[in-house]
């Protein structure tokens, strides 16, 4: 009888434990989601997202019990978009600032409820602008980076200060991340990593969403 070839062997990756959880298939488990989540004003309320099938806004009171289930089926962090009223949107994006305005109680209440599980907080202004772009706009309605950028250091401050353990821009502004970590690092925050968006592409979830924060 023929013995089999020594280059045809796949024995041989198998035949120790840390060799096998090396070369083992990627798996999914709950430890490697980030759920998102759409936070509202009121009480009791949830409320289904226009082209988001299955995915709702909650009021903060619901939001706080869903993260603790999420919790308690291992899920270890979410990422939190306000859905913010029309009449506090301006064109400078004001209400981002505001240390009591909904994603700093969202953020707060849930840190109390749930402090195991990790917040991330959306940095970007186009759930605050008016107009709603990510940026406040120039004379000429552009959007103006640099001026965009102070405003995104200002916001990121007010998050990482109402408890947000992660700060992530998702604006797309030139310069934003090395500034944004200048000023948590000056204010003493330099224990809150940045996920930046390094790149956005096309997608069919990309309107829905839009329309989830009201920034369509």
């Amino acid at each position: 009888m023929t013995s089999l070839s020594h280059s045809a062997r796949p024995r041989r990756l198998r035949s120790s434990a840390w060799l096998r959880a090396l070369v083992a298939e990627h798996r999914l488990h709950p430890s490697d989601f980030v759920w998102p989540v759409f936070v509202q004003e009121g009480e009791g309320l949830r409320t289904e997202v226009s082209g988001l099938a299955g995915v709702e806004r909650y009021s903060i009171d619901i939001l706080v019990e869903e993260v603790r289930a999420a919790a308690a089926i291992g899920v270890p962090a979410i990422a939190l978009f306000p859905a913010v009223d029309a009449a506090l949107k301006t064109e400078d994006a004001a209400y981002a600032f505001d240390e009591n305005n909904l994603i700093c109680r969202a953020i707060r209440a849930v840190k109390k409820a749930v402090p195991e599980i990790g917040i991330i907080a959306d940095v970007a202004l186009d759930p605050y602008t008016s107009h709603g772009h990510d940026g406040v706009l120039d004379a000429r309605g552009d959007v103006d980076n640099d001026r965009t950028v102070a405003l995104l250091c200002k916001q990121a401050l007010v998050l990482a200060a109402a408890g947000a353990d992660i700060v992530a821009p998702s604006d797309m502004m030139d310069g934003r991340v090395a500034a944004v970590r200048l000023a948590l690092d000056e204010a003493a925050f330099g224990h809150v990593p940045i996920l930046a968006y390094a790149a956005k592409y096309a997608s069919a979830f990309y309107g829905p969403f839009r329309m989830a924060v009201g920034s369509k």
